[in-house]
């Protein structure tokens, strides 16, 4: 077996050997035992279930939260030739359908699934059907309510294995404090191996542990008054390829913007852009066409661009895990990179702010919970079930509350089982002919923009004389060389023209019923959904704020101690070691000045003060020395004139 996945390895991905514990990942699970990877960012997790997939008979299901990543990997497994595919929320029933018969039919070699899909009944049935080789679950600290990210879809792989108990489990994840590590095990219901892999301190599962340190990456923390001008002088001195988190939507086009302006090549991305124009800007950053990505963490999951040479952020992570992953992003190429931290004083009192807005009193939540219910005309006792579009401005409105408030108690209230809150579902646009063919091609006096937005539907889009298509605004723009509302305005003057029917897209949260209404103060908060994840939120944010603020510990080091690995040496480059080391080198500068003006002055004569310009050192050395010995009383300086006591 050892053969055959080096020669896997080489034959579709062209490498002659594997790195760090990827061999070691990939041997456990194609024997069977179930199997945890901690990786770093860059540490190459995609090829521990790429190869052992293709090794095996059957499909390998690939659980990701990752929608971005599924099309990506899928994208360049297709290239390699190995069969591939994605089922995520917002496909088109047919083409999920689709997707599963020909996975049942052994046509799928990797299958990607969203965690959400897992629970639907006709995933659950096909995969009843399929032959699967294993379960690999990618970014598996969601599954763990002590890690950063937790997911409560997550908790339904446990579900999963129940219906393939032969089917070993690859766990996957670049951020796991040893409690976290400890909790993916218990949820993931991981069987004991006799096999166990040093040095974990584990020894009853097959636990990978690869070590985080990242030796080419500097990581540095800088006061900053002024982030934005700050920003633009470090772009200025680091050459290369660039990504700058914000915390925002709206600030990153203002911070890209604004990198335009000083002449600094940038553009922007975040979740609610549609795919093509994501697809467009990642494309054109990632070929060197943009320098500089602004962006919300939306952006650089699954990401494989080695040379970014600097990895920014402007606002602080509200957790270490989070800034390591993202930070973890530069530098992949193993040369010189930089990872840079710009904080000031406001930041520590928005970071404590976050506990309150992620966690809102119960009385509040409560609160809400009365008010939705107004808003939809909910009774008591009824309700179960009922899914509604959610406006969160006009609900805030109404009520005259904050928004990021009202988001945090709903999805409080998606963890207590009460609702099913979707933060943003996108629904795709929608077409229909209403005519037929043939009176489609003697249509007259269409104008030019219509006769181009029809060409490219009957070109790129089948039965849409059936039946509604999905199809994508941005990728019609892009083809006609229209602008997007130019071609929005389009489709809707054909709708009213009555060729065809349209609707159109929308990035609409959803609430759904889960149970009946009831009184809200009959709700009840475990310490699981509420207490528990609170006090673990305000860690990781103390955490955080004890990074930045600690100017006396490696920044390397710090890191590594947060992660469970202990590290006994300094990285030499990060801010507080490079602070540290300039100091020594001062000592040391003042000391050869001291030893230089005794043996000028070893007379014990007086002499003019000016003698010391003699010295070939620099007026502010000089001045420094004399500060020291002066203090000491080891000189006398009188009138202009100085003498060694």
């Amino acid at each position: 077996m050892s053969d055959l996945i080096s020669h896997l390895l080489k034959q579709y991905w062209g490498y002659d050997d594997f790195r760090g514990i990827q061999r070691e990942i990939i041997e456990s699970i194609v024997g069977g035992h179930d199997t945890l990877g901690l990786m770093p960012t860059g540490g190459g997790k995609s090829i521990t279930f790429q190869v052992p997939a293709l090794a095996q008979e059957g499909t390998c299901i690939v659980i990701t939260p990752l929608i971005a990543l599924m099309k990506d990997q899928v994208q360049n497994l297709r290239r390699r030739g190995i069969k591939a595919a994605a089922i995520y929320s917002g496909m088109p029933h047919s083409d999920i359908l689709t997707t599963l018969e020909n996975a049942v039919f052994g046509q799928v070699k990797i299958l990607y699934v969203s965690p959400e899909r897992l629970s639907s009944n006709l995933f659950r049935t096909k995969l009843r059907h399929m032959k699967v080789s294993f379960i690999c679950v990618d970014e598996a600290h969601c599954i763990s309510q002590w890690g950063y990210d937790f997911r409560p879809s997550y908790l339904t792989i446990a579900d999963i294995r129940r219906d393939l108990p032969h089917a070993p489990v690859l766990a996957l994840t670049a951020t796991a404090t040893p409690d976290v590590v400890e909790d993916i095990q218990a949820k993931l219901s991981l069987h004991p191996s006799p096999i166990s892999a040093p040095p974990s301190p584990h020894t009853d599962f097959n636990v990978f542990r690869m070590s985080f340190e990242r030796k080419n990456l500097a990581y540095v923390v800088r006061q900053a008054m002024d982030k934005r001008q700050e920003l633009v002088h470090i772009l200025n001195k680091v050459e290369g390829s660039a990504i700058v988190y914000v915390r925002s939507r709206r600030r990153t086009k203002e911070v890209a913007d604004m990198l335009n302006e000083a002449c600094i090549n940038a553009t922007f991305y975040h979740a609610g852009l549609d795919n093509t124009t994501k697809d467009s800007r990642q494309r054109d950053w990632q070929q060197d066409k943009i320098r500089v990505m602004v962006a919300t963490n939306a952006f650089g999951m699954g990401i494989d661009k080695p040379d970014v040479r600097i990895v920014l952020h402007i606002d602080c992570p509200d957790s270490i895990e989070a800034y390591f992953q993202e930070a973890g992003r530069a530098g992949r190429d193993g040369k010189k990179a930089y990872a840079v931290m710009l904080y000031n004083d406001s930041d520590e009192r928005k970071l404590l702010k976050r506990i309150a807005d992620t966690f809102p009193e119960k009385p509040f939540i409560r609160q809400v919970y009365d008010h939705l219910a107004y808003y939809y005309q909910v009774g008591f006792g009824s309700g179960y079930n009922a899914m509604f579009e959610f406006n969160v401005d006009d609900f805030c409105h109404k009520f005259r509350h904050f928004p990021i408030q009202v988001h945090s108690a709903l999805k409080i209230l998606n963890r207590a089982g009460y609702i099913d809150y979707i933060e943003e579902q996108e629904n795709q646009a929608r077409v229909m002919f209403i005519i037929s063919r043939n009176d489609l091609y003697q249509l007259q006096y269409a104008e030019p923009n219509e006769e181009r937005v029809i060409t490219s539907l009957l070109r790129n889009y089948g039965g849409l004389f059936v039946d509604f298509g999905y199809i994508d605004e941005a990728f019609i723009a892009h083809e006609t060389g229209l602008s997007r509302p130019v071609v929005y305005e389009t489709l809707k003057r054909l709708a009213m023209k009555r060729i065809i029917r349209f609707i159109p897209q929308k990035h609409t949260p959803y609430v759904r019923y889960m149970q009946r209404r009831e009184p809200s103060e009959l709700l009840l908060f475990s310490p699981e959904v509420y207490e528990n994840l609170k006090q673990r939120y305000t860690e990781r944010i103390h955490a955080m704020i004890g990074y930045v603020k600690t100017t006396n510990q490696c920044r390397s080091r710090q890191l590594l101690r947060y992660f469970g690995e202990n590290n006994n040496h300094d990285c030499e480059q990060c801010d507080v070691c490079m602070a540290y080391n300039k100091t020594l080198t001062n000592s040391h500068k003042i000391a050869d000045a001291q030893t230089l003006i005794r043996q000028l002055l070893a007379d014990k004569q007086k002499h003019p003060i000016t003698i010391l310009r003699n010295l070939p050192l620099p007026s502010e050395q000089i001045e420094a020395a004399l500060n020291d010995m002066n203090d000491e009383e080891e000189i006398r300086v009188v009138d202009g004139m100085i003498q060694l006591k």
